[in-house]
């Protein structure tokens, strides 16, 4: 007889009603928000297709429908939320009414993305997405797409196109590192006071731009 006990790391299998018929869009935003779940928990590898489908409550053929791999699903989930960081972002600024308030919109809504969606930054840029090339090649994607809106909205008279890339990708790589120190200190501070504080950093720094 095999006992629970002969397997502890062994995921406990739970029946799950069949899940209601939903439109074609809605199951695929189900699905990879079910996903997103799974892989931050577990990790890419840990993670299986059955996994999925079982704790999204549909069959596997129902998941292949939609993804025809688990790479493509991974893949699509991390551009999905690459652009929902994006466009946080992008929102914020485009709201904004001086180059300051912009600074600080952008990165208030950088780091309310990582608080309320804090599953979602991890899988983005925790070490997993990282260590798979054609995965690491996604994020650097994200990044390429963030710090190019970033550098539009860099307004130094006679600063090369190059140049505004070049400010645009420190201050993504600012808010990264200063999220994940956040992150790895229990997320002490709400949003708001780390955006202060880091928005003012920044601000100092382009302020003190020369052309």
């Amino acid at each position: 007889m095999i006992v629970a006990e002969s397997f502890p790391n062994a995921r406990p299998m739970v029946a799950r009603p069949p899940a209601a018929r939903l439109p074609a869009a809605r199951r695929r935003r189900q699905l990879l928000d079910v996903a997103l779940e799974l892989f931050a928990a577990h990790g890419y590898h840990a993670t299986s297709m059955n996994d999925i489908a079982e704790a999204a409550g549909v069959t596997k053929p129902v998941l292949y429908q939609h993804f025809r791999s688990k790479r493509e699903l991974y893949l699509e989930l991390l551009e999905d939320v690459g652009g929902r960081l994006r466009d946080s972002i992008g929102k914020a600024t485009s709201e904004a009414t001086s180059p300051r308030e912009q600074v600080r919109a952008g990165f208030l809504a950088y780091f309310r993305f990582v608080s309320d969606q804090r599953t979602a930054f991890q899988l983005l840029f925790g070490g997993g997405s990282r260590r798979d090339e054609e995965f690491a090649d996604a994020v650097r994607a994200v990044e390429l797409s963030i710090a190019e809106s970033i550098a539009t909205l860099i307004d130094v008279e006679g600063l090369e196109p190059d140049e505004r890339q070049l400010l645009a990708h420190g201050i993504v790589g600012l808010a990264e590192g200063a999220s994940r120190h956040w992150l790895a200190k229990g997320m002490v501070g709400s949003p708001e006071d780390v955006a202060l504080h880091v928005a003012a950093l920044a601000w100092a720094g382009l302020r003190g731009i020369r052309s």
